[in-house]
């Protein structure tokens, strides 16, 4: 463990409130949030009997900064096997969670029915398109509406939860890397490669983005039936979007996505 995260336990450690070590928020940051952000972020309505002390520290949130996103998830990690946490929430620092965010996830970790979920946010582009996908290479999964309980097998980071035993079962079974002092685990990895096709004299390139590879990683080397949850991983799509959930992309200008009313395709008639 690093000299880094030890320090943070041991500072945690000497709190002058009990932690019940449930859940831990990540945020990977290039160092700017909008003031959105930190209002959504903040202005989170809070359940019953939470650990609440002050406005931040209520909770134990780790924001790895200066690293690439697939690193500072795996940063974020190494915090949270060390803190021997439940739950391990992540939020991108783009993404405006709906108030009732916190109390939603709260009834989804008391049932413990699924080990992970998300909501519903759309790509920062235009035209945007909800980052819902069943299978590669098919695009945008679109039959459904706002409101629906969905499965899939791909979505973004930017506002999902992921249980203990899945991120273990995924640590125990990859490589250790480093970087500057961290020692990390590759649990997240920014797939990229490059090779030769002899049959057609070229070179061909490849890749993609940690979240879709994690998740399809799960599915493919039975993560959750070595966790612990065979019921998905028998699901053609074992991933939970509760779409009611529907948070907002936001860029540095303050742009808001989607921008041009992409998402009234996906309301259901009369709203």
């Amino acid at each position: 463990m690093s000299k880094l995260i030890k320090r943070q336990n041991n500072l945690i450690s000497k709190a002058p409130f009990s932690l019940t070590h449930r859940v831990m928020i990540s945020v990977p940051l290039t160092g700017l949030i909008r003031a959105e952000w930190a209002l959504a972020r903040y202005g989170q309505m809070i359940p019953c009997n939470w650990s609440q002390a002050e406005v931040i520290a209520w909770m134990d949130m780790f924001s790895p900064l200066g690293f690439l996103v697939a690193d500072a998830r795996n940063v974020a990690i190494q915090q949270f096997m060390a803190g021997k946490f439940e739950w391990l929430y992540f939020i991108d620092h783009d993404v405006l969670l709906p108030p009732a965010t916190f109390a939603r996830w709260n009834e989804y970790m008391l049932s413990r029915e699924n080990p992970i979920w998300g909501g519903l946010y759309f790509t920062k582009s235009r035209p945007s398109e909800p980052l819902t996908y069943r299978g590669l290479g098919t695009g945008y999964y679109a039959d459904w509406k706002i409101g629906d309980k969905i499965w899939i097998d791909g979505m973004g980071l930017g506002n999902n939860v992921i249980h203990r035993s899945i991120i273990e079962a995924v640590y125990n079974d990859v490589e250790e890397y480093q970087i500057g002092a961290l020692k990390l685990r590759r649990v997240f990895n920014t797939p990229q490669n490059t090779y030769f096709d002899a049959e057609s004299q070229t070179w061909n390139t490849s890749g993609g983005t940690e979240d879709l590879d994690f998740y399809h990683r799960l599915k493919n080397k039975g993560y959750f039936k070595k966790a612990g949850w065979s019921k998905h991983q028998e699901k053609e799509y074992p991933l939970l979007c509760d779409t009611e959930i529907f948070g907002r992309h936001i860029d540095w200008d303050g742009v808001q996505y989607p921008a041009h009313g992409e998402e009234k395709q996906f309301m259901k008639k009369g709203k």
